[in-house]
């Protein structure tokens, strides 16, 4: 049976959007679904970049879509434990971009950094790596984090709380690295090579037999589509 309104709307979109990141994947990234039949729950691995605290590091998350994406933004939950001033302790990430654009004089933010339908997954995802290089300390989801990564930066590195955290986290995620028989890129080169994601089923073309119908090609609407800190280390 046909499916209308906002469902039929952001399953197409999210469709198209997970289509288009497993042949043209972000850097450091590889995305799959937490179950086939579901397109409202991504799984997503993460590659700590290279010459940042977090490289060699394999970081699994989750993003949760609302029924009516792309006209509210989606959740963004680390499942690995992460050590940061923008990650709360149960994984959920504060950045700008997730939040709905609404008028939030509090919040220290402009509506225009918020989110608006036309970002994608793809923007969030550049977001989050980006964050985890420049912290934005000015708003910290966990605070205690916040006040070791300024005592690291402002000591020149010299104060290595922060540092010594994030390496150990790193560490452990090797174990579950080699579980999921993943080969952690820890070069530059070998980070920067964009692989695609296998898919589940070869022959299934990422799902257009369940989630394509006729009565949705004849509606041909658009895919809908912080100050920052160095995180880098000192050389």
């Amino acid at each position: 049976m046909a499916q209308h309104g906002p469902v039929a709307s952001s399953q197409k979109a999210l469709m198209l959007e997970l289509k288009s990141l497993q042949e043209e994947p972000v850097e450091g990234f590889r995305i799959t679904l937490v179950d086939e039949a579901d397109l409202y729950n991504w799984e997503v691995a993460i590659f700590g970049p290279p010459n940042t605290h977090y490289e060699g590091g394999y970081f699994k998350a989750r993003i949760k879509f609302p029924i009516d994406y792309p006209y509210s933004p989606p959740a963004f939950r680390f499942l690995t434990k992460m050590w940061h001033p923008n990650i709360y302790e149960n994984g959920d990430v504060c950045i700008s971009i997730l939040h709905p654009p609404v008028d939030d004089p509090q919040s220290g933010e402009l509506p225009s950094e918020r989110w608006n339908p036309t970002q994608n997954v793809r923007t969030i995802l550049l977001s989050v790596i980006s964050l985890l290089n420049e912290p934005n300390t000015f708003s910290p989801a966990n605070v205690d984090a916040s006040v070791m990564y300024r005592k690291w930066r402002d000591s020149k590195g010299k104060d290595r709380e922060y540092t010594e955290i994030i390496r150990k986290q790193v560490l452990a995620t090797k174990a579950e690295a080699e579980r999921d028989g993943v080969r952690v890129p820890t070069t530059l080169a070998e980070y920067c090579v964009q692989t695609r994601a296998p898919a589940p089923d070869e022959g299934s073309d990422l799902f257009y037999d369940d989630y394509y119908d006729e009565d949705m090609d004849e509606e041909e609407e658009d895919c809908c589509y912080d100050e920052d800190d160095s995180g880098t280390e000192e050389s």
